[in-house]
């Protein structure tokens, strides 16, 4: 699966680089649908569908974010957003939507972060108050990956006082009546945007799983993306340190190749080594979760923390041993040093993760 989604991404660079930063490409979901990369993670089984594996999530968004990272970007934003329809949505919502998201027909959001409530997603002000057979969504999300375009939202808004346990989860039509929504100019090529619900109606069919068990279904859904979070950005902190090689190995300085120097080759050593540990935390927590083994959170968040912060270190090492020219715009360095920084924030900052294993240790 690794290698057959680095082929894909050498295919589907040209695809990425036509789309318009901070919209939408909805020629890459077509051609990641096409490819057969969505159809991994949207398995059909009898009348709905499956989840797929961890492993295989891993994998594929390893080798995609080797080459071509909106491509990966664009593959996980779907799942991401998807996951809580195909685990908890009725059989009608999941046949609404997911042959649409499998297809790369349309787009779709993951909205849990607030403005108030990012690190303590728990405490989202979102409300969904009962009216007639359904619920009315009043509040605003903030940094929704995919928003305003996506078609459909998977939203977690509060219907109770009980904190985490008075949260529930929605399936909201992107065109739904009061819904709105604004771009957020981020340090991102993907769309990135604000939304605001003035009195949503969404009807109780559209709940996903059951009222007040939201969090849950969050949860489920993270713990099950975070290693492959990692997997990202193995892949990035794995391009960095090929173009490092390559550079170190053909460039002269002080009538020598870099790579005779120690203090480069012993730097790219230490990066590769930090990789390989980084990968296999990454294929251990993702085994875990494929297994049952029940919690495995802190194993994904271990996977999470140390695979995001040794890609930012294997980037930062490779722009200081190609010096001045992995920073001009449009160097494969330059790209992947924006790209590197956010998977240390979003899905649980790297504070967070560091939280949820020292809970782990003291349980």
């Amino acid at each position: 699966m690794l290698e057959r989604s680095v082929s894909v991404a050498r295919s589907l660079a040209p695809v990425a680089a036509a789309g318009e930063p901070g919209r939408v490409n909805l020629p890459l979901l077509k051609a990641l649908a096409a490819a057969g990369l969505l159809a991994e993670i949207f398995r059909r089984s009898g009348s709905g569908y499956e989840p797929t594996s961890a492993m295989a999530l891993c994998e594929i968004r390893e080798g995609l974010a080797r080459h071509c990272t909106e491509a990966e970007t664009a593959f996980a934003l779907q799942g991401l957003g998807a996951y809580p329809i195909l685990l908890a949505g009725s059989q009608p919502v999941v046949e609404e939507w997911l042959p649409r998201i499998a297809a790369g027909e349309i787009a779709v959001g993951f909205a849990l972060t607030e403005p108030g409530a990012g690190s303590d997603a728990a405490s989202l002000a979102l409300s969904a108050v009962p009216s007639g057979d359904g619920f009315r969504l009043t509040g605003e999300k903030a940094f929704i990956s995919n928003a305003p375009d996506a078609s459909v939202y998977s939203v977690f808004a509060r219907t109770s006082d009980a904190g985490s346990r008075g949260i529930t989860a929605f399936a909201v039509p992107g065109s739904s009546g009061g819904l709105s929504g604004t771009r957020q100019t981020m340090v991102s090529p993907h769309p990135i945007g604000r939304l605001v619900f003035d009195d949503v109606y969404v009807p109780a069919s559209f709940v996903l799983g059951s009222v007040d068990d939201g969090w849950r279904v969050a949860m489920r859904t993270l713990d099950m993306f975070r290693p492959s979070v990692g997997a990202f950005a193995l892949g990035m902190g794995q391009a960095a340190l090929d173009a490092a090689v390559a550079h170190t190995a053909s460039r002269q300085a002080f009538g020598r190749s870099l790579r005779d120097f120690q203090a480069v080759s012993h730097q790219l050593a230490d990066v590769a080594t930090r990789l390989h540990a980084a990968r296999l935390l990454v294929h251990d927590a993702a085994s875990a979760y494929d297994s049952g083994q029940g919690r495995t959170g802190h194993l994904s968040a271990m996977a999470k923390l140390f695979a995001t912060e040794t890609a930012q270190v294997a980037v930062d090492v490779a722009i200081q041993v190609h010096g001045a020219r992995a920073l001009e715009q449009g160097h494969l360095l330059e790209h992947l040093y924006r790209e590197v920084r956010a998977p240390r924030i979003y899905e649980g900052a790297s504070e967070i993760q560091r939280e949820i294993i020292a809970r782990h240790l003291y349980r």
